[in-house]
């Protein structure tokens, strides 16, 4: 779909008479406003705390069941991996009760595919650039995934998060299948908890529907899946340059802000994020400072599984300051030796790289309806210019 059509497609989602010709420089004013600032500071009220709430806990769960199992067990080192297998309960939390088993059993083979085709790729001796390049192409039909199949929050951002974890060097085809064997028995142990415990959910009734995704064009997405994979390969390419250890984080940072349906909410997102990382970054610096034994980095996750969703609902800065140690922790259970701290700031130095490049890319990238909808978006909420 050329950009053309797919200006006439977004321009539906305006409302009428917003025709203002805004250009790149001027969104940008937007974007830096006061306004702006204080819009990504707000708190949100979340009238389905209880399903956002559920889904953390069944993640908790099903990481407490499996992690020490994992962790005694003869292969210890894959206790990362099974980390990432809990996650796909967070998926379909607003979903009737039998589509959600469906996402959550797509979900678990997507989170398992990604692991074992990143893992094989690095097994058949694709140097990192392949495999920072590999990883970037994947964001975009990930992202695609998420938003066509309606998977809800937490969106592409936690496959992402598996095929970086999965970068690196592989020794054997077996440690491939270790990888992926890991993810996709804890992620079905994760799907049994959901379908044991999806009746407590909150229930939907005509005058309290459950969230869900607007409808948009499929060019819309295209388009947005597009822009992924350059933002994502930019980013990751860049933290590589400037050595990072884990670029792969930088591309997270700029699908997460990507991600955003309108210029908006990236920015609030980009700022949420940078902030939201600092704190968290500092959080788990606190935690790992202690020396904890594995088994109470096993619990802090649990923990912190259901506490980002009491929170993230009502402000995403909030919520990544709890994302944050969430993912740091469970880096550090897959390292051999978990002593690593110098992934702390590299992981805030990631995280700025990618949500500046993936906010530049945004407004960049953007079509005049973005724009548009920018300016009629400040003119509603805040009644002044762009320089306010």
């Amino acid at each position: 779909m050329s950009a053309s059509r797919t200006d006439r497609a977004s321009r539906s989602e305006l409302a009428p008479g917003s025709t203002l010709v805004v250009g790149r420089a001027g969104a940008t004013r937007y974007l830096l406003s006061r306004f702006q600032i204080r819009e990504s500071l707000a708190l949100a009220s979340q009238p389905w705390l209880r399903a956002a709430l559920l889904a953390g806990v069944q993640a908790a769960l099903a990481a407490l069941i499996a992690l020490p199992l994992v962790h005694a067990s003869p292969w210890p080192h894959l206790v990362g991996y099974a980390s990432l297998g809990s996650l796909v309960a967070l998926f379909g939390r607003f979903a009737p009760r039998a589509e959600r088993s469906r996402i959550v059993l797509y979900c678990t083979a997507l989170q398992t595919f990604t692991v074992f085709a990143v893992s094989l790729a690095a097994w058949l001796g694709a140097p990192l650039e392949f495999q920072l390049l590999l990883l970037a192409l994947a964001c975009g039909p990930l992202f695609l995934a998420c938003t066509l199949g309606q998977f809800g929050p937490p969106g592409a951002l936690i496959f992402v998060f598996a095929a970086s974890a999965s970068m690196g060097q592989v020794d054997s085809f077996a440690q491939v299948t270790e990888r992926a064997v890991a993810t996709g028995v804890v992620a079905l142990l994760a799907w049994a908890v959901c379908v044991a415990t999806d009746a407590i959910r909150e229930k939907a009734g005509p005058d309290a529907p459950l969230p869900s995704d607007s409808v948009r064009p499929l060019g819309h997405h295209l388009l947005a899946a597009a822009r992924m994979v350059i933002g994502a390969a930019i980013a990751a390419f860049a933290a590589h340059a400037l050595g990072a250890s884990h670029p792969g984080w930088a591309a997270m940072g700029a699908v997460a802000v990507m991600q955003g349906a309108h210029l908006h909410i990236s920015m609030n997102r980009a700022l949420q994020r940078m902030v939201g990382t600092v704190v968290g970054a500092f959080l788990a610096w606190l935690i790992l400072v202690q020396a904890p034994t594995p088994w109470t980095v096993m619990i802090v996750l649990a923990l912190l599984m259901v506490a980002t969703e009491m929170i993230i609902g009502t402000n995403y800065g909030l919520g990544q300051s709890l994302v944050t140690p969430m993912a740091l922790l469970m880096t550090w259970l897959a390292m051999s030796d978990g002593a690593d701290l110098g992934m702390i700031p590299e992981r805030v130095l990631d995280t700025m790289v990618g949500a500046t490049i993936g906010m530049t890319l945004s407004v960049l990238s953007s079509t005049l309806d973005d724009r548009a909808y920018l300016a009629q978006h400040h003119g509603a909420r805040a009644g002044q210019g762009p320089g306010a």
